[in-house]
């Protein structure tokens, strides 16, 4: 159904679009794909007939053709699953159909054919040097990373791989990190907001649970239940070798893999610190950085 403050025009245009995309969608699936003979020569209509698409799903025939028609009939996701099964909808398809009945879509999936993204994520990340730069799974685990990101981040085998975790567990982190207790509670309200999208995932709430058992600091911050989407961060950061450096975190967002957040980070103009990135990155300051220094 439509919402109270839907427009009539809008809600014309809304089934409208809904009657063309089902059509469109039945008239790829063909009786075989269907599991359906085919009819033969017989057969005039290109892909599923809308009988066909019904008594798939489990629903009326008439039902059926009521929605497909764009009448203005009440469904529910349970429906709306049956006949995206039917139609073989990817899940991007699936979320649209959601949106054209008025109801709230499903969370984001990762189609089959976009699962292996791996490749050129890493050219992106690479293509981001020397400034560092690295990506994340839904639940802040490490993905990906460039040499940037291990040079000044610490990020590497032996670290941490949650990002929440060694924000409010490791010491050497901390102490790098000005402002740290500035930063904290939007990086709280951040993570919050991801876990509201996927409230009944258990990834989350272990994530959850292992940093409120090491960190009383997460555990207050969390009770609060401040929601923040993920954006921008601005971080001071104390180097060893160059000082301080001020850069511009940023979350980013791929639409066809809504399981990874990329998150690049730009230099400030203070400090000189897109030239204390490169030195950090070239044959003489990765030579630097082999020999202990405190801190």
């Amino acid at each position: 159904m439509a919402t109270a403050l839907e427009s009539t025009t809008a809600k014309q245009h809304r089934l409208g679009e809904l009657r063309e995309f089902l059509m469109s969608r039945r008239a790829r699936v063909s009786p075989a794909e269907a599991g359906l003979p085919d009819g033969g020569a017989r057969r005039r209509t290109p892909g599923l007939r809308r009988e066909e698409v019904a008594v798939l799903a489990g629903v009326g025939v008439s039902w059926y053709q009521w929605l497909e028609q764009g009448r203005d009939i009440t469904v529910s996701p349970q429906v709306l699953d049956s006949v995206a099964r039917v139609l073989r909808l990817s899940p991007a398809e699936r979320r649209h159909l959601y949106v054209l009945a008025a109801l709230n879509p499903p969370a984001p999936e990762t189609a089959p054919e976009d699962r292996d993204m791996c490749e050129g994520l890493r050219r992106l990340i690479d293509a981001w040097m020397p400034f560092p730069a690295h990506i994340m799974d839904a639940y802040w685990n490490t993905v990906l990373y460039n040499d940037a990101a291990a040079i000044v981040l610490g990020m590497g085998p032996e670290s941490a791989q949650n990002c929440l975790v060694t924000f409010f567990t490791d010491p050497l982190y901390r102490t790098r990190m000005g402002h740290w207790e500035e930063i904290a509670p939007r990086v709280v309200a951040q993570f919050r907001s991801a876990c509201s999208e996927s409230p009944e995932d258990e990834g989350f709430r272990q994530v959850v649970e292992e940093v409120r058992e090491l960190s009383p600091e997460f555990a207050e911050l969390w009770e609060r239940r401040d929601i923040l989407p993920g954006g921008q961060n601005r971080k001071e950061l104390e180097h060893p070798l160059v000082g301080t450096l001020y850069v511009e975190a940023t979350q980013l967002r791929v639409p066809a893999r809504p399981d990874l957040v990329i998150v690049l980070h730009t230099p400030l103009p203070e400090a000189g610190t897109a030239e204390k990135l490169e030195w950090l990155v070239s044959p003489e300051g990765r030579r630097g950085a082999m020999y202990p220094v405190a801190g």
